[in-house]
């Protein structure tokens, strides 16, 4: 009996990565940084405003962040100048100091009426999670960068950590 051969059947499916910008990104500009804060301050949104302003002075990964809890930050209702915290990934220590806004801005987030018996910096909404997840993290990121303040396709989570290795360091 002779042998048919069929053509080989292949799905044709697009790349995943396909027309996306693939590698490392390039930190932002430290103008796109205060339009994003000024949006926020305008937007009078205190939770992103103070979550932005700890993710550029920490410099942490996003899982570390969020888990930030008041007591980190905070000793003898003031909020620390330097900060001490273990990270998750590679269980070492990150000292890192917090700027004058940024100080100003967790202090008025913590005195607000949400935060009133949270044990973490950014607490859930539900009851049963203690802190927001790396997905809203994520998520509160893209909103806050408007299209017309900063392009989101060039920038990633690793752009703020170099932007503040690249800010330099404003001495009192």
């Amino acid at each position: 009996m002779p042998r048919v051969q069929l053509p080989a059947v292949t799905q044709k499916r697009r790349a995943w990565n396909k027309g996306r910008l693939v590698g490392q990104k390039r930190p932002l500009l430290p103008k796109q940084v205060w339009a994003i804060r000024a949006r926020l301050e305008l937007a009078g949104n205190l939770r992103d405003l103070a979550l932005f302003n700890v993710e550029i002075d920490s410099k942490l990964r996003g899982c570390d962040l969020i888990s930030l809890k008041i007591s980190d930050l905070i000793r003898d209702d003031r909020v620390r100048e330097r900060v001490s915290v273990v990270q998750n990934k590679t269980n070492k220590p990150v000292q890192f100091e917090l700027a004058e806004n940024t100080r100003e801005t967790v202090t008025s987030w913590i005195k607000s009426p949400e935060m009133i018996r949270c044990q973490f910096l950014f607490p859930s909404r539900f009851h049963d999670r203690p802190h927001i997840s790396t997905r809203q993290y994520g998520r509160l990121r893209q909103q806050s960068r408007c299209p017309q303040t900063l392009p989101t396709s060039n920038t990633s989570a690793f752009s703020l950590m170099r932007l503040a290795c690249q800010m330099p360091i404003q001495v009192a």
